[in-house]
């Protein structure tokens, strides 16, 4: 055969193989690519749509717990970081959801992020969505858990503290009833009963006080409050104590703007500072209660001249049934409660309490509450300026400037707190 006539039929032949070839390879990758499409997994219809509506973190994890979505507060609690879910624990549930095809759910205490001793509480849901997802749902119940273990150790603490004044006073009684024949003896057990069921008194009253200001609405039952008559009325009802330590209280400054709350639970608030700083200072010495305005804020300090406090014992003194010297607290009479009463009464009033010490140089505690800035009677009508600003003088706004004259003439005796 003529060798270019055979070279021609080769090209040919090669040409139509090559064609062919080509034509059966795209096949194949249409083919792969169209199996590829049907067999990724997808979310059922709606799944997205829900999920962003539940209002809790959630997870969405594939077949090699792979991140698939997640929401952003997935992201802030620390449950996933970039495609991976972070703790082991869920990772487990997750591993048995896809085993054994049942709902998980469990409450776990999980590292808030990879330094520090943070943790978060999360009830945790685990479910399969689709044929190949999981969802984890994540719902935050850390501060709900430290409300109930600070329930719970509420209700310990005030178990262990009655006890001790009440085991007192039954053995105090045994001992009277034993000695009934001593008459000096008989006085001196009865004398330490009196002191006894005059602790549990106060206890039992600083629980009732702790207990009604945590109910209290002051957003809806509150009213104007003049801070100048209600400090007045907190330094008169300590009196007695400090005149019994011989110990004087100077008030000075004053304030002319009210403000908004419950004047009963702002005064147990005030007598308290001023009760605690007349329990833990010297014989002979001063109290200064210093009142101004500053800055929109009204501003309530109370100094002492006691032993002071350490940086340490300042970051607990405002827990209940927190003492810094129990044994000292038991001569003084304290229960434990009343800076963490002041400390609820101002943070429901929408203020702080803060404290400055240093050892050897007395304490103290500055309390500040946002000025209301309209007035309102004591009936709760609202007016459009305070008394100080207008024409008109009310008996309220005459019983104000009558406090003012009075903590005016304080402080030109020099106090300063």
């Amino acid at each position: 055969m003529d060798p270019l006539l055979l070279t021609l039929v080769a090209g040919l032949v090669g040409l139509a193989l090559g064609v062919s070839g080509m034509a059966a390879f795209r096949a194949s990758e249409a083919q792969r690519l169209r199996l590829l499409y049907e067999d990724e997994p997808s979310l059922p219809d709606g799944a997205a749509e829900v999920l962003s509506i539940i209002g809790r973190a959630y997870v969405i994890v594939d077949a090699i717990d792979g991140v698939v979505r997640a929401s952003p507060a997935a992201y802030a609690f620390g449950l996933v970081r970039g495609h991976t879910v972070v703790h082991s624990e869920l990772l487990d549930l997750t591993a048995r959801v896809r085993r054994d095809g049942v709902i998980e759910q469990e409450q776990l205490e999980l590292p808030r992020g990879p330094l520090g001793q943070g943790t978060i509480v999360v009830q945790v849901r685990v479910a399969a969505l689709g044929a190949e997802y999981i969802l984890i749902l994540a719902d935050d119940r850390t501060e709900i858990t430290r409300s109930e273990e600070i329930r719970n150790d509420f209700v310990a603490n005030v178990s262990h503290e009655l006890k001790t004044p009440v085991g007192a006073i039954s053995l105090l009684a045994e001992a009277i009833d034993d000695a009934a024949e001593d008459e000096v003896a008989v006085r001196r057990f009865a004398q330490r009963m009196h002191k006894e069921s005059g602790r549990l008194s106060a206890l039992v009253q600083d629980i009732i006080e702790l207990s009604r200001l945590q109910g209290a609405d002051v957003v809806r039952r509150g009213k104007a409050v003049d801070i100048n008559s209600v400090v007045a009325e907190a330094v008169d009802r300590n009196k007695l104590p400090a005149e019994s330590k011989q110990i004087e209280i100077v008030v000075g400054g004053s304030v002319t703007m009210p403000v908004y709350g419950d004047r009963d639970l702002l005064m147990t608030a005030f007598r308290n500072l001023i009760d605690n700083a007349i329990r833990y200072s010297p014989e002979g010495t001063r109290v200064g209660v210093g009142v101004r305005s500053r800055d929109g804020l009204v501003q309530v300090s109370v100094t002492d001249q006691g032993a002071g406090i350490t940086p340490e014992e300042q970051e607990r003194i405002f827990e209940r049934f927190y003492r810094i010297d129990a044994a000292r607290s038991r001569q003084t009479g304290g229960t434990g409660l009343g800076l963490s009463i002041v400390k609820h009464v101002v943070a429901n009033h929408g203020g702080e309490v803060t404290v400055w010490s240093q050892a050897g140089q007395g304490s103290t505690f500055t309390v500040r509450l946002p000025e209301m800035e309209g007035t309102t009677d004591d009936d709760g009508a609202a007016g459009g300026t305070s008394a100080a600003g207008s024409g008109e003088v009310s008996a309220h706004g005459a019983d104000r400037k009558s406090a003012k004259k009075g903590s005016a003439a304080v402080h030109e005796q020099g106090v300063k707190a």
